[in-house]
């Protein structure tokens, strides 16, 4: 076995010890802050798309408007 990788390992954060349970809250806060961020990003380029784009997407006007309603935490 090397000292690169071993399949049993712990999560080590860079200072040799495991990552403190606030550190993996932390983390586990901003990556949902940075989905929430990228929804609502995709859904305002959602309502700037043509008419003639969203019938090639399958989409309409009404499922735009709903879709674009939704508020930035719900799937």
């Amino acid at each position: 076995m090397t000292a690169r990788t071993a399949p049993h390992t712990v999560l080590v954060s860079r200072f040799g010890r495991r990552p403190s349970p606030f550190m993996i809250l932390r983390r586990a806060h901003l990556r949902l802050l940075a989905r929430w961020y990228d929804r609502h990003l995709q859904r305002l380029d959602l309502a700037e798309i043509d008419e003639h784009l969203l019938r090639d997407l399958g989409l309409t006007p009404q499922d735009v408007r709903r879709e674009c309603a939704k508020s930035f935490w719900q799937a």
